[in-house]
């Protein structure tokens, strides 16, 4: 059921801080999990796996692609292997082992990338990961989440621990706006309608769940219903929660922090051309950013809810009445 309360927003910790405080905790209750890291840990968070279970902690140094590899092994020795780097050296670094060693293998293995999308400002496009999701999504086997906040990965994070198979799980940066009670259950493969609406649905994921709840928050206002659905599994993606979402209000804004070309959008347009079409708009990079702020490059690359207000509006005039 759509959640109807009033949504604060209040900033909440950063999810890749989030992803390392859950790991801590799987690691007191299960010795099966182990941490990999290629000298990023105190930006990935998993030093704090680090300080307490160093016997169950592998420092690979600058080395993404052997990285994988170890974790890969680990796996095939029972472990079940977390292994965190920023998404941008994980995914494009480590790729050919992520296909041959984890995902032809169908290894237990679960990558965590951090720092994913434009978000991460000042360091610039060498480290902006915004082709993580197509990329991750193009290996067989491999599950793909991407949460909006705190609560959800804290509890995607266990959901990954607790799936048999391949999981990449990509996190952020910045301070995230909190969307959920701490109480919310997750399901892999499962939607959540956080708002109901019924002249448009806004599809999104990350940090642009919480840009979506303030668009529709300004659409009421003009009397226009906007549903807001949080993908936090790309893959396998809801189809059901994405099909009665093109039945029922016959217009979809997708909004996401990563390349139009092979992101989310283009995994529900599949979806909505295959069970129901319906005028379609999407928001996200069409390019790599540059170096600035994190609001600033927001801001300048229309990942704002005032951007997917002018989306709706545009969707609606091509929505058959």
């Amino acid at each position: 059921m759509a959640v109807r309360e009033k949504f604060e927003l209040k900033l909440g910790a950063a999810t890749r801080e989030a992803f390392g405080k859950a790991l801590a905790e799987l690691g007191r209750e299960n010795d099966r999990i182990w941490a990999v890291d290629a000298d990023l840990s105190k930006s990935t968070y998993t030093s704090l796996f680090a300080k307490e279970f160093p016997e169950r902690f592998v420092s690979c140094g600058i080395a993404e692609s052997n990285m994988v590899g170890v974790a890969a092994g680990l796996a095939m020795a029972g472990k079940i292997p977390f292994a965190a780097s920023f998404s941008a050296f994980i995914l494009n670094k480590g790729f050919e082992q992520l296909r041959v060693a984890v995902a032809y293998t169908n290894m237990n293995v679960k990558i965590v990338g951090t720092h994913s999308g434009i978000s991460i400002g000042e360091d610039g496009p060498s480290q902006m990961s915004v082709e993580d999701i197509s990329l991750a999504g193009a290996l067989p086997g491999f599950v793909v989440l991407s949460p909006a906040d705190e609560v959800a990965t804290r509890a995607l994070v266990r959901a990954a621990a607790e799936h048999v198979g391949p999981v990449f799980i990509r996190t952020g940066r910045p301070k995230a706006p909190v969307v959920y009670a701490p109480d919310r259950k997750f399901e892999i493969g499962k939607a959540i309608e956080l708002i109901e609406g019924r002249d448009l649905t806004f599809i999104v994921t990350g940090l642009m769940v919480a840009e979506a709840i303030r668009a529709q928050e300004a659409l009421e206002a003009e009397g226009i219903s906007a549903r807001v659905i949080d993908i936090h599994t790309i893959k396998p993606i809801d189809r059901e929660a994405i099909r009665r979402a093109a039945e029922e209000t016959g217009a979809i804004v997708v909004a996401e922090e990563h390349l139009v070309d092979g992101g989310l959008g283009v995994r529900v347009a599949q979806v909505v051309a295959e069970t129901c079409p319906c005028p379609m708009e999407f928001i996200g990079l069409t390019n790599y950013a540059e170096s600035g702020t994190p609001d600033g490059l927001l801001d300048k690359y229309g990942l704002r809810a005032a951007n997917l207000v002018e989306a709706a509006r545009k969707v609606l005039k091509r929505k058959k009445n």
